[in-house]
């Protein structure tokens, strides 16, 4: 017998999607945001469009392996390092240096979109004069996230709502128009972060790059927070930029 009341409908937890150009970039640039929002029960999706084959994994080719060899290198890689920062992950297999956007492979995003109905993206800045594949994921991913909003979108799933984008950290900022607007306290899941990147073994040069920039970001993100938040002596951050406006009741 029951009370004639509806049953409660559980929340389904918040989803996270990330679109990288590379099988490496979730990981150097958002793998905190990545970490902490797997830590909280949230899904996290990531969208690789290639595996980086051709333009970054130069010590693979320089130990003579050959491209499907170092393409399953480069995903085993990217697969234990989604893993480890508890992210689900879906390869694309586009084709790097370059990678070419097309209707087809925005397409497909719009699918991953629908699917992942997510509440926040991350993906890269729309500048890069240093490696073109960044832009042009950045592009597909606002593309896709508009037209995974149309009802008239010929695409499996329900439409999405219209997620805040974050655009993070480019390898060299000072030349692609980045300028950090949020800074991202990532020092609870730091050890999680290394322990991915540390996944990356064709890409190990970068490992000591990005631990410096979090330590600078983490100096930065105390600067601007004030004396009374309680952050640990040595805090590591991430930093966003976002192309769109915030939408708020109240300024914090």
């Amino acid at each position: 017998m029951t009370d004639g009341t509806a049953p409660a409908t559980a929340t389904p937890p918040r989803s996270t999607l990330v679109i990288t150009a590379h099988a490496g970039d979730f990981v150097w640039r958002a793998g905190g945001a990545i970490a902490l929002a797997a830590s909280r029960g949230e899904k996290v999706t990531i969208a690789c469009l290639t595996f980086g084959e051709r333009g970054e994994s130069a010590k693979a080719w320089r130990e003579g392996r050959k491209l499907d060899e170092i393409k399953a290198i480069r995903r085993e890689e990217a697969e234990k390092a989604a893993a480890t920062l508890g992210a689900g992950i879906v390869f694309f297999d586009a084709g790097d240096y370059p990678l070419i956007g097309s209707p087809e492979l925005t397409d497909r995003l719009v699918a991953v979109y629908r699917a992942a109905q997510p509440d926040v993206v991350l993906t890269h800045p729309l500048q890069d004069p240093y490696n073109g594949d960044h832009p042009a994921a950045a592009r597909m991913a606002l593309d896709a996230r508009v037209l995974a909003q149309a009802i008239g979108y010929p695409s499996e799933g329900e439409i999405i709502g219209a997620p805040p984008v974050f655009f993070f950290e480019p390898h060299q900022p000072e030349m692609c128009g980045f300028k950090p607007e949020v800074l991202l306290d990532i020092t609870e899941v730091w050890e999680t972060k290394r322990k991915a990147m540390e996944c990356l073994g064709a890409q190990q040069h970068l490992w000591d790059y990005y631990t410096d920039l979090a330590v600078r970001r983490g100096v930065q993100l105390k600067r601007n927070a004030g004396p009374n938040l309680g952050l640990a002596h040595k805090t590591m951050a991430e930093a966003y930029m976002r192309p769109y406006p915030q939408v708020t009741e109240v300024l914090d």
